[in-house]
């Protein structure tokens, strides 16, 4: 079995003003479609991301994640850049705080932001 790329990665928010701020302007992905699922009392918002997708589902039910002590499964997701400092500033200067850039020691450089629901978000350079 061969991988090629990532198809789409999925988020569950539980505010759709919030959640929609944040992902499509504050980080720019652009909506490729988005409906309210009346049977599931949510909505789904399919974003454009690179060859992929992130898909946002937004059920206001939904359990708040659990992050500290760190539970299992998806720890986070990354998103490549050019220049980190340049989107560190970016970001902060949108409201959205980031911690320090930091060393990686497998190589390169890399920070940490959260989203409105607290689901950790990287910049990896």
């Amino acid at each position: 079995m061969l991988f090629n790329q990532l198809h789409h990665a999925a988020v569950i928010a539980s505010d759709y003003r919030k959640a929609r701020e944040f992902y499509v302007d504050t980080l720019g992905f652009p909506v490729l479609r988005e409906h309210y699922r009346e049977e599931r009392g949510d909505w789904k918002i399919d974003l454009q991301f690179g060859d992929g997708a992130l898909e946002l589902f937004v059920i206001p039910s939904a359990p708040p994640r659990p992050s500290y002590p760190e539970a299992r499964g998806l720890r986070h997701l990354a998103f490549r850049v050019d220049d980190i400092e340049a989107a560190v500033r970016e970001l902060e200067g949108k409201g959205v705080p980031c911690e320090p850039v930091r060393a990686d020691p497998c190589g390169g450089r890399f920070t940490f932001f959260h989203d409105p629901d607290g689901l950790p978000l990287e910049l990896h350079e």
